[in-house]
């Protein structure tokens, strides 16, 4: 069983990375893309704002829910520990390819189109910045156990699971959730934005909010009042110009 649970994970994480460039590219109109934002199946506007609008409500529902403790507390019931977030990571992946892959394009109107080379430039930068910010984040706090390859090693090894630490490297000094910033750049830095590519960029801008929301409320549960003097000291997603009064108070 150790073995197949590491073989498992081992799978589960190649999907997802698989499904992670092709989002990448889907966001970016790569070409070479199976789709992107502003192409693929079309259809009348009516079916596609409620394809659309049920794609994201599927993978917000599903993100969310499975990642709440209380949830995993039932699921770990049925699914053993070691998997359980190989299994959160795959229903993920697969909900994401199908938002992907069942996308319907809004070509029209374009609300904004980029012309001049060094805006456009720059644009394209900030695109690939939040992804690189994205992926940089999730080193700094352990990339293997996020997407479950640390838990199925260990028990692979026959080791203890570790408890959640906490803990504030590199960029989590200057934001609270850097990898929702490299989302968000992502999101918005498009040197044409369509009006698909809007709703998409809004809708999901919205869920971030949420689920961050739905996380620190998790956080705050698990770290207490060390997790909420982070909160008070550090920006969400911004870093803050100057520190809260609190703060100031604290160190004085």
């Amino acid at each position: 069983m150790p073995l197949l649970a590491a073989i498992y994970g081992v799978v589960v994480y190649a999907l997802s990375l698989a499904v992670f460039v092709w989002a990448v590219g889907f966001l970016g109109n790569v070409p070479g893309m199976p789709t992107t934002i502003d192409t693929g199946i079309t259809s009348n506007l009516s079916t596609t704002l409620a394809v659309d609008a049920a794609l994201l409500t599927l993978f917000a529902v599903q993100h969310s829910v499975m990642a709440r403790r209380s949830f995993k507390r039932w699921w770990t019931r049925f699914v053993p520990t070691s998997v359980e977030r190989s299994t959160y990571i795959l229903a993920t992946t697969l909900v994401l390819a199908l938002l992907l892959w069942q996308w319907r394009p809004i070509a029209d109107p374009v609300v904004w189109d980029v012309t001049a080379p060094l805006a456009r430039e720059l644009l394209l930068a900030v695109f690939w910045c939040g992804w690189v910010v994205l992926l940089a984040a999730t080193f700094l706090i352990n990339h293997f156990e996020m997407f479950g390859l640390q838990q199925v090693y260990d028990r692979w090894r026959g080791r203890e699971q570790q408890a959640a630490q906490f803990g504030t490297p590199g960029l989590y000094r200057l934001v609270r959730h850097p990898i929702y910033l490299g989302f968000v750049l992502s999101f918005w830095a498009a040197p044409r934005m369509s009006a698909g590519h809007l709703m998409f960029a809004i809708a999901t801008t919205a869920y971030i909010f949420v689920g961050i929301w739905f996380e620190e409320r998790d956080l705050v549960a698990m770290f207490g009042a060390r997790y909420e003097r982070y909160r008070d000291q550090v920006g969400m997603l911004f870093p803050r110009l100057r520190r809260s009064r609190a703060h100031e108070r604290a160190e004085s």
